[in-house]
């Protein structure tokens, strides 16, 4: 049989957490962002539990193009744009909407020929700081791009980089408005930090990243539960071996745990190279069978080790689940995890290895 390691993509939990996305913005569209191969779970698997969404966002005209074989007719935006001037061949060949953040990019604009305008989404540094244009660039900007042929609507965007914390997004807000209180054309300013935690925020088109996939845009603050949203992805294996401990033995390289009375653990077919974090240390959460434990010493590449005072009845077989949707309704949010690797969601779910399994399940 194959090594037990397996990962789940859970279409219906995708479905529910978009829809999710439009009561916190009833009068906005929707971009369900699908770069990184839609945050490691796979852009053909994702596909028809996010298919509802307005239009699709990513970074590259590999995803683009998959997108398009998959029969998605659909806006799809550019996050960063194009990367040299001949890329505006591929955006028209594909009918793709793109991010303008640089003056490189007008000038190949001006000097691309095509027979359709394209649609393009020009975006304000508004403090960030990172790609776009400052407030004091943007106008010009703004009417350099109006003035080309090559170019039909112009949107509005920027993004936010304290929407999950305290410092919030009014001293970026006020910069956004006050550079384009006047100008036409769409908005686009809410990630999903802002989709959920600032829903009052005027925004034509809203981009659910993290959120869509059921993790807290704001973790460990508030939970995905907190939220309402639901995992999408479960990253399971099974116990391979049980090992009884003496108070004094040691677990794993570099003994980095040591009994301190007699117990059980398991080993589960888990380790780095399925993409589970080396620096998780002893204690991070994880389920068997259903109930919460621990994890003991040092993470293997293919191994990892687990205490089973808590679940005395466990064997060679026994479920274990790294994260996402356990048996019996338990649950193991893939933010608690992050937090104990001293990471978030976003790296877990993109550091997936090649080598582990995955299956679409919940089909809608």
């Amino acid at each position: 049989m194959p090594r037990p390691i397996e990962a789940l993509i859970h279409s219906q939990a995708l479905a529910h957490n978009l829809a999710r996305a439009r009561r916190a913005v009833a009068d906005a569209r929707v971009w369900a962002v699908v770069k990184a191969n839609a945050y490691g779970h796979g852009i053909e698997r994702v596909f028809e539990g996010l298919r509802s969404a307005d239009g699709f966002a990513l970074l590259d005209f590999d995803e683009a193009q998959r997108l398009r074989q998959l029969g998605w007719r659909g806006p799809i935006l550019l996050l960063e744009g194009c990367f040299e001037a001949r890329d505006l061949e591929l955006c028209s060949r594909l009918n793709l909407w793109h991010v303008v953040h640089t003056g490189e990019q007008i000038e190949w604009l001006s000097r691309h020929k095509t027979h359709t305008p394209h649609r393009v989404f020009l975006k304000m540094n508004s403090g960030m700081n990172r790609l776009g244009f400052t407030p004091a660039a943007f106008r010009s900007a703004w009417a350099r791009l109006d003035g080309l042929p090559q170019v039909d609507e112009i949107s509005l965007m920027t993004h936010f980089s304290d929407a999950d914390g305290p410092r919030g997004v009014s001293h970026q807000v006020a910069a956004f408005e006050a550079a384009t209180h006047d100008l036409p054309g769409e908005r686009s300013l809410s990630n999903s930090a802002a989709t959920l935690g600032h829903p009052g925020l005027r925004s034509d088109w809203v981009r659910a990243g993290i959120l869509s996939y059921g993790s807290a845009p704001d973790a460990p603050a508030r939970s995905a539960s907190d939220w309402d949203l639901r995992p999408a992805m479960t990253l399971r294996t099974r116990l391979i071996a049980t090992q009884t401990l003496q108070a004094g033995d040691t677990v794993g390289y570099g003994s980095q745990f040591t009994a301190e009375h007699a117990m059980r653990i398991g080993i589960a077919a888990c380790g780095y190279a399925d993409g589970y974090p080396r620096h998780c240390a002893t204690g991070t959460p994880v389920l068997v069978d259903g109930q919460r434990t621990r994890t003991v010493g040092r993470v293997s590449m293919d191994m990892l080790a687990v205490d089973l005072t808590h679940a005395p009845q466990a064997g060679v077989g026994s479920e274990v689940t790294l994260w996402g949707q356990g048996p019996q309704g338990s649950s193991l949010p893939i933010d608690e995890v992050a937090q104990a690797a001293g990471t978030i969601a976003y790296e877990l779910m993109c550091a997936l290895a090649m080598r582990v399994p995955v299956r679409v399940v919940d089909p809608l």
